[in-house]
């Protein structure tokens, strides 16, 4: 996989040191995005917030921690999916309303954001940020309704394409999921506390409890008087995000109903189904193939080895903004084991194939290292169409997949063979039902499609920069 995407959610409410928490949940979610970290605080009178560029480890410090005092917290990290790298759109957002002091975390991509900025511009809204994430606090300040969650329900109303939020206010911290569902969102407990996290796996550090998943269209409002929970809006279509499943969520996290673990096992076993080469062994490309690599190597009885050593300390190469930092991550990212490879007919298994830059720059590493035979297998389809959701591959010009076919792309990339696992076969990998799962970068699908097209950039024109 050779992309970038997503941004990470964790809130904290009824816990004494709910930022030190909230500090360590993200710590678990920083695969989500290394761009910036932020945490906004309430001890229930005053909001504190303490935001910066770089990863959780270099934004904050234990001084930090504790000048944001409270029982609730609401953290984020991100990676933005369009538009350039600035502090002034580092989130948790946040602004001061007729309710008070606001925050939002947002995972996700408004496809409508566009239109809503025309409509809030004509109405007088100064903006201090290029996100879309600010739209929503503008919504909700602008709203006819009095009460602050009839308030929120009028901006959720207005809003669509993908988006799960955290909302922190002096009193409340509020998880929300879109009606479709794209984007993960779970619900854990500590204690007398509760937790919101994009992933599961940021509980399992806490040592809190798993209590479900966020449910689409569901509103959970956390408060003095407990845990309240209703569906403000209903879609009878859902849409998860496959991508989750195949490359971004956490190995240890349970997302969508499935344990990711055994989804990317599933995936190299129905790849090793339909297998018809021999082979010395299977090579993961760390970390992503990992897991299809051993179900494919269970399934095919082709070793596995572990012939592509990561360098842990250069971080996930998606989310390095513009492709030359990518490139050059990439070579310094994953090395050659030459003893094992050397002479061997070798199957590699990716989660993606993208722009195909970086699957090339992979195989003539393999290719120089003496590998006789290089084949790939691929536990995701041909990626043909732009995602509107919050994947940064917007435009089709930037997919190798479809331009060429299947044969080109095994040419361009230096390959023996290449194989991609079928729509249906990764249906047959998954559960729920494959029909509940957004597939429109594969087929075109799309649940919600854009009301405006394009990259967005505040700082160029008038438009909305994405989470």
């Amino acid at each position: 996989m050779d992309e970038k995407e997503k941004c990470g959610v964790f809130g904290v409410y009824g816990l004494k040191n709910a930022s030190e928490l909230t500090y360590l949940g993200l710590f678990s979610l920083q695969h989500r995005g290394q761009e910036s970290a932020g945490i906004v605080a309430s001890d229930g009178k005053m909001v504190r917030e303490k935001k910066g560029m770089g990863l959780v480890s270099e934004v904050f410090t234990s001084r930090d921690l504790k000048n944001l005092p409270g029982h609730i917290a609401l953290g984020h990290v991100r990676y933005s999916t369009a538009g350039s790298s600035s502090p002034r759109n580092i989130q948790p957002f946040i602004g001061e309303s007729r309710f008070g002091h606001l925050a939002i975390a947002h995972n996700g991509n408004l496809t409508n954001a566009l239109a809503l900025w025309k409509k809030l511009s004509e109405r007088g809204a100064v903006f201090q940020s290029s996100t879309d994430t600010e739209l929503i606090l503008h919504l909700i300040a602008q709203s006819s309704f009095d009460g602050f969650e009839d308030s929120l329900k009028d901006a959720l109303w207005q809003i669509q394409g993908a988006f799960s939020l955290g909302i922190l206010s002096h009193h409340q911290l509020i998880a929300v999921r879109d009606p479709w569902g794209f984007r993960p969102l779970a619900l854990g407990k500590l204690g007398d506390g509760y937790i919101i996290s994009s992933e599961s796996c940021a509980f399992n550090v806490l040592g809190a409890e798993f209590v479900r998943e966020v449910e689409p269209g569901e509103m959970i409002i956390i408060d003095e008087k407990g845990l309240r929970s209703f569906f403000y809006a209903y879609s009878p279509r859902k849409a998860f995000c496959i991508f989750e499943l195949i490359y971004f969520a956490r190995p240890d996290s349970v997302v969508f109903a499935n344990q990711v673990y055994q989804a990317r096992k599933n995936m190299g076993r129905v790849l090793a189904e339909e297998e018809d080469y021999s082979a010395d062994m299977v090579v993961p490309i760390p970390d992503s193939g990992i897991f299809a690599a051993l179900g494919f190597s269970e399934a095919s009885g082709i070793p596995l080895e572990f012939a592509m050593v990561r360098n842990p300390y250069v971080g996930r190469t998606f989310i390095r903004p513009g492709q030359e930092a990518r490139e050059l991550a990439v070579k310094i990212k994953l090395d050659p084991i030459k003893e094992l490879i050397r002479g061997k007919r070798i199957i590699v298994i990716e989660d993606s194939i993208v722009r195909g830059s970086t699957s090339r720059q992979r195989i003539a590493t393999l290719k120089e290292a003496g590998a006789r035979e290089v084949h790939m297998r691929v536990s995701s389809p041909p990626h043909i169409f732009p995602c509107h959701y919050g994947i940064d591959f917007p435009t089709r010009g930037e997919l190798i997949a479809s331009s060429k076919s299947a044969e080109e792309i095994e040419k361009y990339l230096g390959l023996d063979s290449l194989k991609y696992i079928t729509i249906d076969g990764l249906k047959n990998s998954i559960a729920p039902p494959g029909e509940n799962y957004c597939f429109a970068c594969f087929n075109g699908d799309y649940p919600v499609f854009p009301r405006e097209r394009g990259k967005l950039i505040l700082d160029e024109k008038p438009a909305i920069n994405q989470c």
